[in-house]
């Protein structure tokens, strides 16, 4: 599991039980893969584009169906895995994910690709919620906290490593076999999943299971909305930037493996963004740590505008981690401002906010690139992002030492 990151989370508890590596290795497993498949598209937006002759608000389309179906499905998702189990709607989620894909390599027009995309959509939105209760539920208290941490890291290894499977296959073969043979794994892994995934008891008798003593410890519950807002702007921006990356890369004369190698690199620094910056937001806060990020992404997306293609690529890096590390200090806060027998469900609210964002985000801007043109649209996403500092500011008393050291 050291290749997941898990090491971070083993460190803890060095005796931990099977049934806890196994939840480990399955929830990074599937968070990994999964959000491997949601950023596929990014490299695949060009090679559609050429071949379909679509707008980028069409491409907007692509990728906003997917995260859109993903995103409200969420919450539906979790209710499922509390009737059926966890491990058969994990894996029946990471079963349909990979079908899409397999449908996708099989698309003959902009329909066809657009319902493959839902179908993906529809199963990758088992992964979130599902798998991070999985954790929540195998590592308690304190470790739960680092345990989420490094299972929001895991997602980040699978958006660095398969794009980038998928551009050396493009080397070697078309896009739609590469599709194909991707989504196939998504089959397989389904399998393991549902063999493998430990079976927790959960749902209501886990909430009741929680100690009076426990419920009293929700404070300031304006805070999770306020945090939940920001988490929505910092996906927007998020997806906004790649969506435009690709053509920016383009335009400066990036072939399709170099864009997905600059996908690489920065899902690379996004992936060491935001393991590090759990423990910096742990050091200086999570204000300063957001009020950091936020404004780091919006200088860097300003400057790589104005750099060459060699320029661009060794900036992108930095760049993700400043992307990525805001939101691994915005998840790793939910738990400390609800109480604890309500940290699933906010988390599934969580997510479905900031991914529902994310769905909605290439919707927007790929209107704005229509208009504007991709690097007057990519300057806004660089302004918008700045609108998260005054809402950081107004959680500076959620975060007072007395409440921010919850940890149970």
């Amino acid at each position: 599991m050291r290749w997941l990151g898990w090491e971070h989370v083993t460190a803890l508890a060095p005796q931990m039980s099977a049934e806890q590596r196994r939840a480990a290795w399955i929830a990074g497993t599937a968070h990994a893969l999964n959000d491997g498949y949601t950023d596929l598209t990014y490299i695949m937006l060009p090679l559609w584009q050429a071949e379909f002759g679509l707008s980028y608000a069409a491409l907007g389309a692509l990728r906003g169906v997917f995260v859109g179906a993903m995103a409200v499905l969420q919450i539906p998702a979790g209710l499922l895995s509390e009737r059926f189990g966890a491990a058969a709607i994990l894996a029946g989620g990471t079963a349909l994910a990979g079908l899409g894909y397999c449908l996708a390599g099989a698309s003959v027009g902009f329909a066809m690709l657009l319902g493959a995309l839902l179908i993906g959509g529809i199963g990758a939105s088992a992964q979130h919620p599902i798998a991070s209760a999985l954790v929540a539920r195998a590592f308690a208290g304190p470790r739960s906290l680092k345990a989420l941490g490094t299972y929001n890291f895991s997602g980040d290894i699978g958006k660095m490593t398969v794009p980038a499977v998928l551009a050396l296959m493009l080397l070697a073969m078309p896009w739609r076999p590469a599709l194909a043979l991707l989504g196939s794994v998504g089959v397989a892994m389904a399998v393991v999943i549902f063999l493998l995934t430990p079976r927790f008891e959960g749902g209501a008798a886990e909430r009741r299971a929680i100690p009076q003593a426990g419920r009293e410890r929700k404070r300031q519950p304006h805070a999770f909305y306020l945090l939940l807002t920001i988490g929505t702007i910092d996906s927007a921006t998020r997806m906004g930037f790649l969506l435009f990356l690709p053509f920016v890369l383009r335009n400066k004369g990036a072939s399709e493996q170099t864009i997905g190698l600059a996908l690489t690199l920065i899902f690379a620094g996004g992936a060491a963004g935001k393991l590090a910056c759990t423990f910096i937001g742990a050091r200086i806060g999570t204000i300063v740590t957001v009020w950091l990020t936020e404004g780091l992404t919006a200088a860097g997306i300003v400057t790589l505008l104005s750099l060459p293609l060699d320029g661009a690529l060794a900036l992108l890096p930095a760049i993700g981690i400043a992307l990525n590390g805001t939101s691994s200090v915005l998840y790793g806060s939910v738990p400390d401002l609800v109480a604890p027998q309500w940290r699933t469900r906010a988390l599934s609210i969580f997510y479905t906010g900031t991914i529902g964002s994310g769905a909605v985000a290439p919707l927007l801007f790929g209107r704005l690139g229509d208009a504007l043109g991709v690097g007057a649209a990519l300057a806004l996403v660089a302004g918008f992002v700045l609108t998260t500092l005054p809402l950081a500011a107004l959680l500076r008393s959620a975060f007072a030492p007395d409440y921010g050291s919850t940890t149970a």
